[in-house]
């Protein structure tokens, strides 16, 4: 199981830089960050500093969306590292939620990143294709390659990753929605004719390594809240009764109004409404041995890559500790 790293983009950038190279030190092998560029500072610039700063890490974003930039600025900003530093990024990408949000934006649909999927892809690794009615292809990319990885919660979204994506990204790590979500990948995949097991599955969840549960889940709450924001879309879209697991959907019926300038931030206010039990189920807490045997758990489900969210006060401390985990998956 390859195990990566996910940050926010905060200033300075050389903290973000410092964590990355601390992180493919220790044996991660990505490293990924937020892309949400008003509440945090523009990703892509930082790649560049990140991946001349280490060796081993693949690079992205957890998650991109198809509405910020054009997809050809996208597309391009993919090549140039890859082609300056060797085919080291990938693209995770979804239908956006902080970043569209706090510019006042609803999510883009699905149809849109479907066709965003495939331009940039396209374009990134040097083919032509049409965008916006008009024959395009970037002409200076050079055996460029890029993965795309789709982060997705409900059917429909699941379906499209089936159906075209080359990963697979699932932000929480409890086994029974895991079990669920991977489920409705294969078969979205075998119904298009495609392999399954060519669909990299990755789960993302914040992992925090110690003795002191209580302070962890205090630290981690946040998680709850973000994930609260995807799941109150599929429950207005599908109900609470829908196909949606009730494993994802029973905890936020008493969330309230969201409020993004502390989101992903330990102690964000919004967030009273999650219980211990999903900060337990979602995340990843307790000792190493604890975190061993749900890696271990999650590997059983099919997931190829675990990359745990740094937001909590002992970042350097977890990452020296899974260090020590790496050796024993």
């Amino acid at each position: 199981m390859d195990i990566g790293v996910v940050l926010q983009t905060d200033p300075p950038a050389t903290e973000v830089v410092r964590l990355m190279k601390a992180a493919d030190e220790r044996g991660f092998t990505y490293g990924w960050t937020f892309d949400s560029v008003v509440l945090w500072q523009e990703p892509f610039v930082i790649y560049s500093q990140i991946l001349a700063a280490t060796q081993h890490l693949t690079v992205g974003p957890m998650v991109t969306n198809p509405s910020t930039r054009d997809w050809s600025v996208t597309a391009s900003l993919f090549a140039t590292l890859n082609d300056m530093f060797g085919n080291r990024t990938v693209c995770g990408i979804g239908r956006g939620d902080s970043a569209r949000r706090v510019i006042g934006q609803k999510p883009a649909t699905l149809a849109t990143l479907r066709d965003a999927m495939h331009v940039i892809k396209e374009l990134a690794e040097g083919r032509e294709v049409e965008h916006h009615g008009t024959p395009v292809r970037i002409p200076w990319v050079r055996a460029g390659k890029l993965g795309m990885w789709m982060a997705a919660y409900g059917p429909k979204a699941l379906r499209l990753v089936g159906e075209q994506a080359d990963g697979f990204i699932l932000q929480t790590a409890d086994p029974a929605i895991t079990r669920w979500t991977i489920g409705a990948v294969r078969e979205a995949a075998v119904a298009a004719g495609r392999d399954p097991s060519e669909i990299t599955m990755c789960v993302a969840a914040p992992a925090y390594v110690g003795d002191d549960v209580a302070h962890q889940r205090d630290q981690l709450r946040w998680f709850g809240g973000m994930v609260g924001n995807h799941v109150a879309d599929l429950v207005e879209r599908y109900g609470d009764s829908g196909p949606v697991p009730r494993e994802l959907t029973d905890y936020i019926k008493g969330r309230k109004d969201y409020d993004y300038a502390h989101h992903g931030k330990a102690g964000n206010p919004s967030t009273d409404f999650v219980p211990d039990g999903i900060v337990d189920r979602f995340c990843l807490v307790g000792p190493e041995s604890a975190h061993i045997e749900r890696l271990r758990e999650l590997k059983e489900l099919g997931v190829d890559q675990f990359s745990l969210y740094l937001m909590h006060d002992q970042r350097d401390e977890t990452l020296n500790a899974y260090s020590k985990i790496i050796e024993n998956l």
